[in-house]
């Protein structure tokens, strides 16, 4: 018997998934951008951070390097919580210098 998929499960669809809990700013937002210039425009990156800057630093590079940001949330409360964040690769986006 198959397991039921979590409701919304497609709409956070992605082609990588960088695992970035437990590492604190600015790693996670280094490693979303080294793996976003190796992939091919409207390709999806799943971001997993824990650090709460995330919040800040995953929107500011989505704006600053030309991707969108599709979705994000948070799961828990306070320092432990859990955010995601899915990134799409834009077509003209910049490369890192």
């Amino acid at each position: 018997m198959t397991e039921p998929a979590e409701p919304g499960a497609d709409a956070w669809r992605s082609d990588r998934t960088l695992d970035a809990r437990g590492l604190a700013c600015p790693l996670p937002v280094l490693k979303a951008r080294k793996l976003m210039a190796g992939m091919a425009a409207g390709k999806r990156l799943l971001v997993e951070a824990t650090d709460p800057m995330a919040a800040i630093d995953i929107p500011h590079l989505c704006q600053q390097d030309g991707h969108r940001l599709l979705r994000q949330d948070r799961n828990g409360a306070g320092d432990h919580a859990l955010l995601r964040f899915l990134i799409e690769r834009g077509p003209a986006a910049a490369q890192p210098a």
